[in-house]
């Protein structure tokens, strides 16, 4: 299982989500973490190969974006609430 590493502000991004959305999130990038892809994603091409978008419709909508191509971890970068 790679290790979760957190770029820039996405750590703060995500402990400032509501409890319901922490999991939710959390259990995705979990699945990520293990080599699945999560339940709802989409691949993020503008910003770069590799990068994708975790949906996570729980108490409205949020996104996290992450890296997970690389051998030695999967890089979160950022968490938004989007509505």
């Amino acid at each position: 299982m790679k290790p979760l590493k957190f770029i820039g502000s996405s750590e703060d991004d995500l402990a400032a989500f509501p409890r319901e959305v922490k999991q939710a999130a959390g259990f995705q990038l979990f699945r990520v973490q293990a080599g699945l892809m999560p339940a709802d994603w989409k691949p993020m091409l503008n910003v770069g190969a590799g990068v994708y978008e975790i949906r996570v419709h729980v108490l409205g909508e949020w996104r996290v974006i992450y890296v997970a191509k690389f051998a030695d971890a999967v890089y979160t970068l950022k968490g938004t609430r989007t509505c």
